[in-house]
């Protein structure tokens, strides 16, 4: 695609988003939730366009060390792990080193609860309807760590929502959520940053003022 054809940022990614998720507009049961930082951007214009509730589903991508782009798997709220056979076995990525990352990254989604939420939990979620939001989806290990944690919730329906993804992570996906709303899945894919004009990382200071603006 040619580069006026990207998204131009986040938001504009999130409301082209939300003209495919009109459907779920005004539903008394519905909760937007972003996966930060990245998602919080594009889920504030979801939340607003749909006069929904914004709130976060927290994950840690678990990185291949030395190569932290590509992902092992992730982490969710309340002790979910997802792992990526396919690459541990790809690499001969052993147990221990696999134990290394995950203690890290723990570490890390507990300070981003902390920050994003000053101890206030998650709100009840049983028979809500859920959108989840990112950015985008290039191997879905961190979306599939957010569904799996909020399945246990149990929630009515999970959405998952994205902008951008590759094909077959889309496909991934719909295995685990009950409905994948994507305005995009260019061939080839290469990454999500790739179809954003502008594509800069997002601060926690942004993600506090994303949730406290309407």
């Amino acid at each position: 695609m040619e580069a006026h054809e990207r998204f131009r940022d986040r938001r504009d990614g999130g409301r082209s988003l939300a003209a495919q998720l009109q459907g779920y507009a005004g539903r008394r049961d519905l909760l937007v939730l972003a996966l930060p930082r990245g998602g919080v951007a594009v889920a504030h214009e979801v939340a607003r366009a749909l006069r929904a509730p914004l709130d976060l589903a927290i994950v840690r991508k678990l990185g291949v060390p030395g190569r932290e782009e590509l992902a092992l798997g992730a982490i969710g709220s309340g002790g979910v792990i997802v792992l990526n056979d396919d690459v541990i076995d790809a690499l001969r990525i052993d147990r221990t080193t696999i134990d290394e990352v995950i203690a890290r990254e723990q570490m890390e989604l507990a300070r981003r609860e902390l920050r994003y939420r000053n101890d206030r939990p998650l709100r009840d979620l049983r028979g809500a309807t859920l959108i989840v939001v990112d950015d985008g989806l290039a191997t879905g290990a961190s979306m599939l760590a957010a569904v799996a944690a909020l399945r246990v919730r149990e929630p009515a329906r999970i959405v998952v929502a994205i902008p951008v993804a590759a094909t077959e992570t889309c496909e991934l996906v719909r295995h685990a959520a009950d409905e994948v709303v994507c305005c995009w899945t260019p061939v080839p894919f290469g990454g999500v940053g790739a179809w954003y004009e502008n594509f800069t990382q997002l601060k926690d200071a942004d993600v506090r003022r994303f949730l406290t603006r309407r």
